[in-house]
């Protein structure tokens, strides 16, 4: 009968098995090897048995050695009770026992047990059946005509897992006689399957209203509605009515059924969109996946993105987040299609809502302590410029609140980066930093971007950032947390600082771990550019010099970087139409036009971090022929701190000398310095040089950044100390800055968007370069003369004088 069924389902069934390894991890084992099926299913046993087979392993049917005749090499965990009402039989298994009386005989005797599991549906492929969608893996006990279902229509995309072998020994520990009847080792075992089935389809969810009223009992929440009753003088129902519809409100609900079909509808619009998703670093998540409460943190670049993660992660075999998206994308119908994809809603704004503020901190407290993974943008919204934002801490506040209330779970954030190579929101991008107002979503605006389904827009890169472990950031913040008890009131003086460092480590782990396209490439190089164009000799040279660089001194290692040669990107570049190639006598010129050149400045800035320390290098060439290293180190000491905070570059200050050590060598190799007679000095490349024009395009890339702070040093010194407010000041900086635009042809939107300054100033008052007095006005002293002096040895004379004659203007 068993062989009668392998045949049949060898027929049909097409499975996948991880680890890719297996055959490695089980084979020329010391003990007998004994599967673990974690439920009673003969065709599961049967497309284990065909496994085995083929990856050559040791087989389940076969009898297990030391053991008595009739015992097999595997065993159900789970079993039932009853034909046509099948319950659960949650005594230890009868293999289970016999094994263990085998070893409490014979003290050298062992067993290595593998728990093995078999998701029908679960195996990261396309599906060509809709219906299949309806039978996929999920917590619930199968019926005999569901399993046959679930074989017939999801039968070619299974799934086979094997763990590390456990050695049952290990598992009684000293109580071998305590547990002969295998209750404790069943406890583990099921333990484990319920984490790695947590780690694959995601945590066993109850009903929405089930996580709606254990919310709505909690002691916080209660407290919260007798405040809300006394502050607005309502009667006890209604304030719970208006708790209950805050829950409501936010609360998402979940469906396995509905995230595979949109599993088959997203492979559908990617096919359409894009080139290919390119998934970075998907080891990551075997790293962290089991045993933590995993918090998504990505950049948010276009709205997108909530689905390229989802769906990246749900094809690579892990559970499918929770997210915490604006309360402005809970659209008629849409709003009900993102909650079973696993959507919660969050407001913008918490003030003056105390009740909603309690009701939200327990629900996402609710759905961590349950284990479902959670993401969040910590930027809060979309990035205008392709530039990281500054992050915002209010999730990770409540997140952080929610794990030191109950430490259940280990919490590990992992940073996403996202890498696009045309946006679909890119022209919305240049309006609204151009001063149009920003669009409001609703049901006719997704309609109506329905049309870029006819536009290309290249491939997309999701890389995964090193994960970041919340017990050592809380190690750091008190070494005494985890005997310290805290309640919902409790005021922890040092928390704001931990979840600051936090918010700043996941910026940094973010942008290492950039992508590095074609598309980024052409843009840095060209935008270094007067007018946006370069000969194609040199482009090539360019782009090839700057893939180079960042694998020769590598930012990170898990930046990625294409493979594609000079003459591929610029080819790439003319498909994608960002450039065109315009015939010439003496050679092509490849050149931006001017709309492609505005839409460029954002995927420039994905990339510019990763060339912030060569380019302000290469800066203090621009005006001087030769440079002593202190010098080229006392510039980066003074100017860092702000291209750091402003990039959110990875390097401490102490690290500082080392790394520009290590630029500097690196630039020798390339012959963009070399090196003078005299110690400690280095020289640019003769004027005549190719060299000579790649050091001065490299230099390009952060000068604007410093022409800015000069410009906001500038104004503030010209006002003088004391007589201006930051509010006023940055309102100067803005309008000098749009001047210099039209003056000078600087079209690049980042250039005057005035959170940019109000950031540089900020930072200036955080380091006591500048002080705020009590009326509100900046006063400053000598230390800011020398930032602007440092600003003068890098910018030439003609620059300064065109910022200081609109400044004066």
């Amino acid at each position: 009968m068993n062989w009668l069924l392998r045949r049949l389902l060898g027929l049909w069934v097409r499975f996948k098995v991880r680890p890719d390894d297996a055959a490695v991890l089980l084979t020329g084992r010391s003990h007998p090897v004994c599967y673990v099926l974690e439920r009673h299913s003969v065709t599961d046993l049967a497309v284990l048995q065909d496994a085995c087979l083929a990856l050559k392993l040791p087989r389940p049917g076969r009898r297990l050695p030391r053991a008595a005749r009739e015992l097999r090499s595997f065993f159900y965990l789970n079993r039932t009770r009853g034909f046509w009402n099948a319950r659960p039989d949650r005594s230890p298994p009868p293999h289970l026992v016999q094994m263990i009386a085998v070893l409490r005989a014979d003290p050298a005797a062992d067993f290595d047990l593998v728990l093995t599991a078999v998701y029908w549906g679960r195996a990261p492929q396309k599906e060509a059946s809709w219906l299949r969608l309806l039978l996929v893996e999920d917590w619930a006990l199968t019926s005999r005509v569901r399993k046959f279902m679930q074989v017939l229509f999801n039968g070619r995309a299974t799934l086979i897992e094997f763990e590390a072998p456990l050695s049952l020994r290990e598992l009684l520990g000293e109580q071998l006689g305590e547990a002969a009847r295998g209750r404790r080792v069943a406890r583990s075992l099921r333990a484990l399957y319920a984490r790695r089935r947590a780690a694959r389809i995601g945590p066993d969810l109850s009903h929405r209203r089930t996580i709606v009223n254990r919310v709505l009992r909690t002691r916080a929440v209660r407290a919260a509605v007798a405040q809300e009753m006394r502050a607005r003088r309502l009667p006890r129902r209604k304030a719970l009515q208006r708790a209950r519809g805050y829950a409501w409100e936010i609360a998402a609900n979940y469906s396995h059924a509905f995230v595979r079909f949109m599993e088959h509808a997203l492979t559908w619009l990617w096919n359409r969109l894009y080139d290919g998703v390119v998934f970075g670093h998907a080891q990551t998540l075997e790293a962290v996946a089991q045993g933590n409460e995993i918090i998504y943190v990505p950049c948010h670049r276009s709205h997108m993105d909530y689905l390229l993660l989802s769906y990246a992660i749900y094809v690579n075999g892990y559970a499918l987040p929770h997210i915490a998206a604006g309360v402005n994308l809970n659209l008629p119908v849409v709003g009900r299609f993102l909650r079973q994809g696993g959507a919660f809603f969050i407001r913008r704004s918490f003030s003056g809502n105390a009740l909603y503020s309690v009701v939200f901190m327990k629900y996402l407290a609710a759905i961590m302590a349950r284990g479902h993974p959670i993401e969040y943008f910590v930027e809060g919204g979309r990035s205008r410029t392709g530039r990281l934002l500054q992050p915002k801490t209010g999730m990770l506040n409540m997140t952080v609140r929610a794990y030191l209330r109950d430490p259940r779970r280990p919490v590990v954030f992992v940073p996403v980066y996202f890498g696009y190579e045309r946006l679909v929101e890119g022209a919305t991008y240049v309006g609204e930093l151009s001063g149009r107002p920003k669009e409001k979503e609703s049901i006719w605006g997704l309609l109506g971007s329905l049309r870029v389904l006819r536009q290309r827009f290249g491939k997309v890169y999701v890389n995964l950032g090193e994960p970041i472990h919340l017990r050592d950031v809380l190690d750091g913040g008190d070494p005494q947390w985890r005997t310290a008890a805290f309640d919902d009131d409790a005021r922890v003086p040092w928390l704001g600082r931990a979840v600051d460092e936090l918010a700043a480590r996941i910026m940094r782990h973010i942008n290492a771990a950039a992508a590095v396209t074609p598309v980024g490439l052409l843009a840095v190089t060209l935008l270094a550019t007067p007018r946006q164009a370069l000969s194609e000799g040199d482009l090539t040279r360019q782009v090839e010099l700057y893939a180079a660089l960042l694998r020769d001194f590598p930012y990170s290692d898990r930046v990625t970087v294409t493979d594609l040669t000079g003459a591929q990107i610029i080819d790439y570049g003319i498909s994608m139409r960002l450039v065109a190639r315009e015939p010439h006598a003496l050679g092509s010129i490849v050149r931006m036009s001017e709309v492609s050149a505005l839409l460029a400045t954002y995927f420039r800035n994905n990339v510019l971090h990763l060339f912030a320390l060569p380019s302000l290098v290469a800066c203090a060439f621009t005006s001087n022929e030769r440079v002593a290293t202190e010098d080229i180190q006392r510039l980066a000491w003074r100017i860092y701190p702000y291209v750091a905070a402003e990039l959110f570059l990875r390097w401490s200050e102490e690290e500082l000398p080392r790394v520009i050590d290590g630029v500097l060598e690196c630039l020798a190799r390339h012959g963009l310095v070399e090196a003078d007679a005299a110690p400690g000095i280095w020289r640019r490349p003769p004027p005549d040089s190719p060299q000579a024009m790649q050091l001065s395009l490299l230099a390009q890339a952060t000068i604007q950044t410093i022409e800015r702070y000069y410009l906001a040093v500038a104004q503030l010194v010209k006002a003088g100390s004391g007589t201006v407010s930051q509010a006023v000041l940055e309102e100067r900086c803005q309008l000098t800055a749009q001047r210099m635009g039209l003056l000078y042809g600087l079209d690049s939107p980042e250039f005057f968007d005035r959170s940019m300054f109000g950031n540089f100033i900020g930072l200036l008052r955080a380091r006591g370069v500048v002080r705020a007095r009590e009326d509100g006005n900046l006063e400053f002293d000598d230390v800011l003369l020398r930032v602007a002096q440092d600003a003068q040895f890098v910018l030439s004379e003609q620059l300064r004088h065109s910022i200081l004659q609109v400044t004066q203007g």
